[in-house]
């Protein structure tokens, strides 16, 4: 891959590489800097990507680049904690992070429900739901068997179920 055909791959996927980071993060610069992570590591492997199999090589680079973000954004979280003044300051051992207060809007809850699900289920559905993937395009980017992403596409549903009813019945209380 040269460098124009690498500057095409990256106008060509980049929507998908940013947005799959925003919803694993649920965090715009956090996923700016993984998707640039992410280019830096196709340019350095440019010669080892099969071209075919280049998205499905991009979405899973992405999403363990994610959750190496997010392994280092609950490290920092376990050490330091933010006064409501904005103060940084070190945790205090005994003390678990503030908890987010709840958003009365839908797309919020989905998003802190999206967060809770467990991976692979996690990009199962953001990979179906939002990034509009294929079945087995989802089985080829995750290195998953079929059967098993479609398994876990229908639990992970359920759990997202259970969790905006859990809202809504906690709104209407």
């Amino acid at each position: 891959m040269n460098l124009l055909q690498y500057e095409r791959q990256v106008r060509q996927h980049q929507h998908r590489v940013y947005g799959l980071a925003v919803y694993l993060l649920g965090d715009r610069e956090e996923a700016e800097d993984v998707a640039q992570e992410v280019w830096l590591r196709l340019w350095h492997h440019r010669h080892e990507v099969d071209e075919a199999r280049l998205l499905a090589w991009l979405l899973r680079v992405t999403r363990n680049a994610c959750i190496d973000a997010l392994r280092r954004r609950n490290v920092y979280r376990a050490l330091v904690r933010t006064d409501p003044d904005g103060v940084r300051r070190a945790a205090d051992p005994g003390r678990a992070p503030d908890d987010e207060t709840a958003s009365a809007l839908f797309r919020e809850h989905l998003a802190r429900a999206l967060r809770q699900l467990k991976e692979p289920h996690r990009s199962i559905v953001i990979l179906r739901e939002i990034h509009d993937m294929k079945y087995e395009e989802i089985s080829e980017a995750l290195g998953l068997p079929l059967n098993t992403v479609k398994v876990y596409l229908h639990r992970a549903r359920k759990t997202l179920r259970k969790l905006l009813s859990e809202v809504s019945e906690r709104a209407t209380v």
